[in-house]
């Protein structure tokens, strides 16, 4: 006879996540007992706790797991594809609620702001994004868009491509921001090289280049506040 895998009800009720969340909310449980939930049963061999500490093991907590693929999950004892497919969908599911914005418009008064929008968005990705946000004359963003993905440097990031876009979108200024995948912000010297080529062409056509910010990982540093613009 097959051994049946070892599920949540095998687990001592007053131990289980589901009935503690049930009990005491979401918030009291820990990285393990939420996850257990997400996976539902273990394997033949383990508890689905068990297995739940192996995968949050295997990613370093949740550090990595954020940036998983199907095909590092599934290759998991005990993660199958509809384990994996369901973990998937509810990473992606935390990464939408983190980025999503009010509908009022955002509005840029301090650089705090500009990196507290974008900061869940850029603090966890694996490639330097540059990214421009248009503002109106009240410091509303108007939008946002991704204008480079790769290593910044002044031969790749052209302001025309940059003020092009904010002429067509009436912008009175705008914010560049950019993530270093390392998550140190220091700025380097083709950082700042590429802000002060931005901020001298925003001046000759009358759109301001308020402030570049560098995001990090949870921190972040405004090349204004630093003097370079």
């Amino acid at each position: 006879m097959n051994q049946q895998p070892i599920s949540i009800k095998d687990v001592p009720k007053e131990e289980r996540p589901r009935e503690r969340l049930l009990t005491l909310g979401p918030r009291h449980l820990s990285n393990q007992d939420l996850l257990a939930i997400l996976l539902g049963s273990g394997t033949k061999s383990e508890s689905v706790m068990q297995l739940a500490n192996r995968v949050l093991m295997h990613f370093d907590g949740l550090k990595l797991l954020t940036n998983a693929a199907i095909e590092e999950l599934t290759a998991i004892k005990g993660i199958g594809e509809v384990k994996g497919v369901t973990l998937l969908a509810a990473i992606e599911l935390g990464k939408r609620m983190n980025q999503y914005k009010p509908r009022d418009r955002y509005v840029i008064r301090s650089p705090e702001d500009g990196a507290e929008y974008v900061m869940e968005e850029m603090r966890q990705l694996t490639q330097e994004h540059f990214v421009i946000l248009f503002l109106d004359t009240k410091n509303q963003i108007t939008h946002q868009e991704t204008i480079f993905i790769g290593t910044l440097n002044a031969s790749v990031v052209h302001p025309r491509e940059i003020f092009s876009q904010a002429v067509r979108r009436s912008a009175a200024s705008i914010v560049a921001v950019h993530n270093h995948p390392s998550g140190v912000p220091t700025p380097s010297q083709e950082d700042i090289s590429v802000t002060r080529r931005i901020a001298e062409a925003g001046k000759v056509i009358g759109i301001e280049l308020l402030d570049h910010i560098i995001i990090g990982d949870r921190k972040f540093v405004s090349l204004k506040e630093k003097g370079y613009i």
